[in-house]
């Protein structure tokens, strides 16, 4: 029987806004984890049957298929193809689904998947620029709802989502605090053990320098300094800034094939996809899908949620991990151990591969079967992966 197996996993750091990614192209960002991957492996370039890449804003310097640019960029064969999704932030989560899906049906043996966002250089939003993506009948059907805005070209906003989710599931403003702090310390724990660095690959800059570490822990926050934050969603919300994933830089690329392929070419498996889906819940919250999501996975896994041992749910608002939580009664020491985006950053198109390569890391560290993976994207939709260690 057929299997889709990870063989590699490497991410840059993730940079800041105008941090030191900044004056970093998104294909040469791309470019150098597609190097990266191939050193690491010893795998031959030549023999990449697609690279498929995830990217939201493609628009500018991410435009024109940033996929295959950065296969030119890295100075790959001619003969390798790309193509770049955007299933919003669960791009390159998605990439690695048609990736396994890719290889298991036989269509090719060995697949990149991943992503890039440069937040600095592509802001979000530079897609819609002179263009309204919703058409009269969506905002028809969703006109006079509760978190609409009528008189925006954006007429669905995450961050009132995530203050809907936030009443809904009754979290106060000191428990998203609370969260968001935790994300940082745990995040930090991670950094100064050294965790990270197996997965990463430092980038060099043009002043001579080298990015390494991810950039966007604040080791000095407290609850006291994130209480002082404004409410920028609702005048009398909890959602803020600090408790929102940040804005950010980075890239991360996965090496899919099958066991079979990867015994004959002297490559040992790091986990089997063991399974992938989507699903989607309202537009409007647009941040609960992870939820359904979760149980779709673990229902077509044959898994309880107590055999999954680490879940990486992205930290795109506090209230959507918390609200996790809450639904699937999972234990709160197994999920994002590591930190998520509220510390690290979340580069859009990157941060499915990103968080993948995070939890394989600690899968392996820690000799844990199964994890799972799932993030909120925009429209309301979900991705959740379930690996297992091999």
């Amino acid at each position: 029987m057929s299997d889709a197996v990870i063989v590699a996993a490497v991410r840059t750091p993730v940079g800041r806004r105008k941090g030191s990614l900044a004056d970093v192209h998104p294909v040469d960002l791309s470019a150098h984890v597609l190097r990266a991957l191939a050193e690491r492996t010893g795998i031959d370039p030549a023999q990449v049957d697609d690279v498929v890449w995830g990217c939201v804003s493609q628009v500018g310097e991410q435009s024109w298929n940033v996929a295959r640019n950065a296969v030119l960029a890295a100075g790959w064969p001619e003969s390798v193809p790309g193509t770049t999704l955007d299933r919003q932030c669960g791009s390159s989560q998605q990439a690695l689904h048609f990736a396994a899906a890719t290889v298991l049906s036989g269509q090719a043996d060995l697949v990149v998947a991943g992503g890039v966002e440069s937040m600095t250089r592509v802001p979000m939003g530079a897609s819609i620029a002179g263009g309204m993506p919703f058409s009269d009948a969506i905002l028809e059907r969703y006109r006079g709802v509760e978190g609409v805005a009528a008189d925006s070209p954006l007429p669905f906003n995450q961050g009132v989502g995530a203050e809907l989710m936030a009443r809904r599931w009754h979290f106060s403003r000191t428990q998203l605090d609370e969260f968001a702090l935790a994300s940082h310390e745990k995040a930090a724990a991670a950094q100064d053990a050294g965790a990270f660095d197996p997965e990463l690959a430092p980038v060099a800059l043009a002043d001579g320098g080298k990015f390494a570490a991810d950039e966007g822990i604040r080791r000095d926050t407290t609850l006291a300094k994130l209480g002082e934050l404004k409410t920028p969603f609702k005048d009398d919300g909890v959602v803020t800034a600090g408790s929102a994933s940040q804005i950010s830089d980075g890239a991360a690329a996965l090496a899919v094939t099958t066991s079979e392929w990867a015994s004959r070419h002297g490559l040992r498996p790091l986990a089997r996809v063991h399974t992938a889906v989507v699903a989607a819940a309202d537009p409007v919250t647009m941040l609960t899908a992870p939820i359904p999501a979760t149980a779709k996975a673990l229902r077509r896994a044959g898994l309880g949620i107590e055999e999954i041992g680490v879940y990486e749910v992205n930290e795109a608002f506090a209230p959507v991990p918390l609200a996790w939580l809450a639904e699937t009664e999972a234990d709160p020491e197994r999920l994002n151990p590591r930190g998520g985006a509220i510390a690290l950053g979340h580069p859009l198109g990157a941060s499915g591969a990103r968080i993948m390569t995070t939890m394989l890391q600690h899968m392996r560290d820690n000799g844990i079967r199964y994890g799972l993976q799932t993030m909120c994207e925009g429209g309301g939709m979900a991705n959740a992966t379930i690996v297992e260690l091999l």
